[in-house]
């Protein structure tokens, strides 16, 4: 296979601003990751559990979606999960995922080493199952993160865990939000996917300092407006 060559897509994040830098300076002075807060984490837990629970028939659904296509397009057929290793609160995690490319548009060798290099196809419209254009457009992709929350390599809400590659570069640029905290399958960055304020760093740093200075039941309000907001994105069919 021809070397990848990253889509530009694949990583809007900044470097922190000046205004970033001046009205949070006591974020960049924090050297551990955050501790995490009681309410925020039974929610996540429970609501986890339970989102798995409502997803079976949904995965069930698909996985006989993937199988007849598969059957029909021999060249669409294979696996519908795959993980590559991600960054969540600085410590390496299995970001789970559904396929939505043709298995001739992954990396074999980069796939064993679960890089996310091998995948990164996915941005490429042309490269997608049938199936996997209709996961893609209504985040269903992402159904299988609900297990890494319910196992405590993530969160429902928190700034989205990037793979190491990324990772190491956001850090490079200077941004230290997801050392602080885990990764969340939303964020409050990520609720503007689709505009221009996607990818400003601001809104992490943001949600940083409330998680430093709310309740922990206070904290779980703002979660469950951002969660709000975020199903808004989804109903619309905001993935791309």
């Amino acid at each position: 296979m021809n070397e990848l060559i990253e889509p530009k897509e694949a990583f809007p994040y900044k470097p922190p601003t000046k205004e970033i830098l001046s009205k949070y300076p006591h974020i960049f002075e924090i050297k551990e990751a955050l501790p995490p807060r009681f309410f925020k984490v039974v929610f996540d837990k429970v609501f986890a559990l339970l989102f798995l629970v409502i997803s079976i028939p949904i995965l069930f659904f698909l996985k006989c979606a993937y199988l007849i296509e598969g059957c029909i397009l021999p060249e669409n057929k294979g696996d519908m999960f795959f993980y590559y290793n991600g960054v969540s609160a600085g410590k390496i995690i299995r970001k789970y995922k559904i396929r939505l490319i043709k298995n001739k548009y992954i990396d074999s060798e980069g796939a064993k080493r679960h890089d996310w290099k091998a995948f990164s196809a996915e941005w490429t419209p042309e490269s997608r199952t049938y199936v996997g254009q209709f996961v893609k457009k209504f985040y269903l992709d992402e159904l299988p993160q609900f297990y890494s929350v319910l196992i405590g390599d993530m969160s429902i809400v928190g700034p989205r865990p990037l793979s190491i590659l990324h990772y190491e570069r956001d850090k490079e640029q200077g941004n230290v939000t997801r050392f602080l905290l885990r990764g969340g399958l939303l964020g409050l960055g990520h609720i503007n996917k689709g505009t221009s304020e996607m990818g400003n760093p601001i809104y992490e740093y943001e949600y940083v300092d409330q998680y430093l200075k709310l309740t922990s039941w206070r904290l779980l309000m703002l979660d469950l407006w951002i969660i709000w907001k975020g199903v808004l994105v989804i109903i619309k069919g905001g993935g791309y």
